[in-house]
């Protein structure tokens, strides 16, 4: 028999097992609900949790009780002074009536909404879930962290490979002439004075030395002794002189990354058209901030003429025209001149459009990215957004969209450069997926270090 004992410590003032059952109960509404949040947060608030609401009438729990209508019951009812058995009661003006809430209110049901926080990884999986983001891709997008080793100082124990020979021998030599150990310059002269008296006895007739220097001699003897002594006392090394390098994990890259998110605005891009989007262009912030202290997002919507906005505007502004890529790409390319130096910033694009353009304007959308764009990009990203039913003809050479035709050729010369179509939300993680798959991000990495 399997027993499963859940040691998970309880949020203050809350009980975890009781909040997973509501939030298994009440999927769905709150699923419906963090829908409806995502299309009026901002894109810089995803990486966050939120308060969400949910209607209290969809929080009953299921019981038993007597139907109100059906079988035989004998009601006793004190103080009935006006029926008899057998009489027939009219029906409540109003129908069967319902519950006090319902009738309390004459602008509605009376019911009150229900509305709790949800923690940001929660916020999170339910945001990847219609995204078909395996478990254990979500853990690696919401968690994982790059890091790089730096040096921490230094420490009195670790491994050889680490040692500090510098600082362990500028400790070895502090202690030696702290506790003054000879030196072996002042034995070898001790030696060579004593030699020099031994050797001046051996010339005189008796083999003796005089009275003064025999006293020398017995003097630098006692002193070799004693240095010798103290150098064996005293060791060239200790282990308290040792010193290790120690180094500490610490995130990286402390670096900063500037967001392009490019969109076609015109008559032709749906409401549905540009919730897709608004999908991809959070995905991509969420990715670079796990990479990046600081991310700037830069707005730029399109017709015919191309504008730098505010994300309320970008997304939700009523506009319509014709189409010109191009001016998007100036628009872009003059941004990044004025206020984002290749020097100091990571530059990122994410371009989303219908795939509409004026037709001889791709020639043009071409040398911009060849030339002037994609040489300071550390990548572009172009998805295509398109209707289910016309997914089958996009699929095929004969309706490819002006833009994917124009953009081809440069996304097969620029590995820097990719494109991708998408019909649906669960196409959307899938495409990301793609696009910063590990293998091209190895290989963007042997392109621009």
């Amino acid at each position: 028999m399997l027993y499963i004992v859940d040691r998970r410590k309880n949020p203050k003032g809350k009980s975890l097992g009781n909040r997973q059952r509501f939030m298994r109960r009440a999927k769905a509404q709150i699923k419906k609900a963090v829908e409806d949040t995502i299309r009026t947060r901002g894109i810089t608030d995803i990486n966050s949790g939120d308060s969400i609401t949910i209607p209290g009438k969809t929080l009953h729990e299921p019981s038993f009780h007597h139907a109100r209508r059906g079988g035989d019951r004998n009601y006793v009812l004190p103080g009935n002074k006006k029926f008899v058995p057998g009489d027939r009661i009219a029906r409540p003006q109003g129908g069967d009536g319902g519950a006090g809430g319902s009738q309390a209110s004459p602008d509605g049901d009376g019911e009150d909404e229900f509305q709790f926080t949800l923690s940001r990884d929660e916020f999170l999986d339910i945001f990847f879930e219609d995204l078909e983001l395996p478990d254990l891709l979500k853990k690696s997008l919401k968690q994982t962290t790059a890091f790089r080793t730096a040096r921490a100082g230094f420490s009195s124990d670790g491994t050889p490979a680490n040692l500090s020979l510098v600082r362990t021998m500028r400790n070895s030599l502090a202690r030696r002439i702290g506790l003054r150990r000879p030196k072996t310059a002042e034995i070898r002269d001790l030696e060579e004075k004593i030699a020099a008296l031994q050797a001046k006895a051996e010339k005189r007739p008796s083999g003796k030395l005089t009275k003064p220097d025999e006293d020398t001699l017995h003097m630098l003897l006692a002193d070799i002794e004693e240095a010798k002594r103290r150098m064996k006392a005293i060791p060239f090394i200790d282990p308290i002189d040792t010193r290790y390098n120690q180094f500490q994990q610490i995130p990286d890259p402390n670096t900063q990354a500037v967001m392009f998110c490019l969109m076609d605005v015109s008559g032709s891009m749906s409401e549905q058209m540009k919730e897709l989007a608004k999908r991809f262009f959070m995905l991509l912030h969420l990715f670079l901030h796990r990479r990046y202290d600081h991310v700037d997002v830069v707005f730029i919507r399109h017709t015919s003429r191309a504008a730098e906005v505010d994300e309320e505007t970008f997304f939700y502004s009523r506009e319509t025209g014709g189409t010109i890529v191009s001016t998007a790409l100036e628009e872009m390319k003059r941004v990044m001149k004025d206020r984002y130096p290749t020097d100091q910033w990571n530059i990122y694009a994410a371009q989303a459009s219908d795939g509409d353009n004026y037709s001889n304007d791709g020639a043009k959308c071409t040398a911009l990215l060849a030339e002037d764009l994609l040489p300071k990009c550390q990548y572009y990203a172009y998805i295509e957004i398109t209707d289910e039913r016309e997914a089958e003809i996009f699929s095929s050479a004969e309706g490819e969209t002006a833009l994917w035709k124009a953009y081809a050729p440069v996304a097969r010369a620029n590995a820097r450069f990719a494109l991708k179509r998408v019909t649906k939300a669960a196409d959307i993680f899938p495409v990301f997926r793609e696009l910063f798959a590990k293998n091209r991000a190895e290989k963007l990495s042997g392109v621009k270090g």
